[in-house]
């Protein structure tokens, strides 16, 4: 006698892993990096990292802490700090949520989880307005300081008297994300890698009490384009541990150097994507489609929000967390405080990859988006984990 195949069981929202705010989430690096600084206003934490007179955090988009720990032979000299990460637990650190580059930025720079700062999602609603902002090209315009109100690490330590500085693209340097996650202190703008890592060195020695950020991104690029299996997502990991050993050895005394990520990435096949723009249940009672293919704020027309959330948990719940915004909340996904003004920018549904073969596109509205190879902004841990690599003199 022939059995039907049993239903795959839907996934419990509340089984999901929450980031490790608090304690060793992205948004306590800084607060515990320059804890010695006797910094007034700075966000509480309970990471505790040894004090430093000099703090240099080197950021690299995309780097992941399994990506990193799956290529050895790329990154030889960032394999051998592996034990040092966390304060020399050799554990991971965890991005916030949703495992994002707007989100993750601004929570390393102001120390807050993006129930705080608000930046919640690549993409997310503008309450009031029935539109997508792209937080990450600040379209449409919003007003910044509204937008996200808390200083930065980086302007209280400058107005502590910590000489401080980023340094990084000259694209970035006006940007609106950087004002409202980055800013405080000077903006050094230099092409190339090696000239960052060179200046960032020489700002850090130029004062007693330094704090200086450097970032990387090409090698997201190389993940989003071609994936993080592919022979120039190695290629650019290799130019990123040849620049974090440039840095280390560059270092001046009393100082520390921290290696670290936004997010991870993993590559989603063809046929393990599901286009919204063609699927009639998933678009049924939808106004909005937000946050990315891993990680989807939905935002439903007026009345419909139980129903979306009923034909998504039908739908994808098998293979994705999906779950209300107050469900989301309650969970600690967005951190332990949602603030008022942040809460109606959060999808009425968030539907959050689980497994590594599933991802929301939309070939329609996200043309761009949906062709890309890696993908990242779940709570999965290829996209969770990042390092914290320690370096001291």
């Amino acid at each position: 006698m022939l059995h039907p195949a049993a239903e795959p069981p839907l996934l419990d929202h509340r089984a999901a892993p929450v980031p490790r705010y608090g304690e060793a989430a992205l948004a306590d690096l800084l607060p515990a990096a320059v804890a010695g600084h006797a910094i007034p206003g700075l966000p509480a934490t309970g990471l505790v990292l040894p004090p430093a007179d000099r703090v240099c955090v080197f950021l690299v988009d995309g780097m992941g802490w399994e990506q990193l720990r799956a290529h050895p032979d790329e990154a030889p000299f960032l394999t051998s700090l592996l034990a040092t990460s966390t304060a020399g637990s050799g554990a991971p650190l965890t991005a916030g949520f949703p495992s994002t580059t707007a989100t993750s930025l601004t929570s390393v720079g102001t120390g807050r989880p993006s129930g705080e700062h608000g930046l919640a999602g690549y993409r997310v609603a503008v309450p009031g307005r029935g539109v997508l902002m792209n937080q990450l090209r600040w379209q449409p315009h919003t007003d910044p300081e509204r937008w996200q109100p808390y200083p930065t690490v980086f302007q209280l330590a400058h107005a502590a008297g910590v000489a401080t500085c980023q340094v990084s693209s000259p694209d970035f340097e006006h940007t609106v994300l950087t004002r409202v996650a980055l800013s405080g202190g000077t903006f050094l703008g230099r092409a190339s890698g090696e000239e960052r890592v060179d200046l960032a060195a020489e700002r850090l020695a130029a004062a007693d009490r330094t704090l200086v950020y450097t970032y990387y991104s090409d090698l997201d690029f190389a993940g989003h384009k071609f994936g993080v299996d592919s022979d120039a997502w190695r290629g650019q990991l290799m130019i990123v541990d040849r620049l974090a050993r440039r840095l280390a050895e560059a270092l001046p005394p009393r100082a520390v150097l921290y290696v670290t990520a936004d997010h991870g990435m993993i590559d989603v096949a063809p046929q393990d994507r599901i286009d919204f723009d063609e699927d009639w249940e998933l678009r049924a009672g939808v106004a909005l489609l937000g946050g990315e293919a891993r990680a989807r704020h939905v935002y439903a027309v007026p009345g419909a929000a139980a129903d979306v959330h009923a034909v998504w948990r039908e739908v994808v719940g098998d293979r994705m967390w999906v779950a209300t915004r107050q469900q989301a909340i309650d969970a600690g996904w967005f951190g332990p405080r949602v603030d008022e003004r942040v809460v109606d920018r959060l999808g009425d549904v968030i539907a959050v990859a689980a497994t590594d073969d599933v991802a929301i596109i939309a070939t329609a509205a996200e043309p761009r988006d949906s062709t890309m190879v890696g993908l990242h902004g779940s709570l999965a841990a290829s996209e969770l984990l990042v390092p914290l690599l320690e370096v001291r003199t």
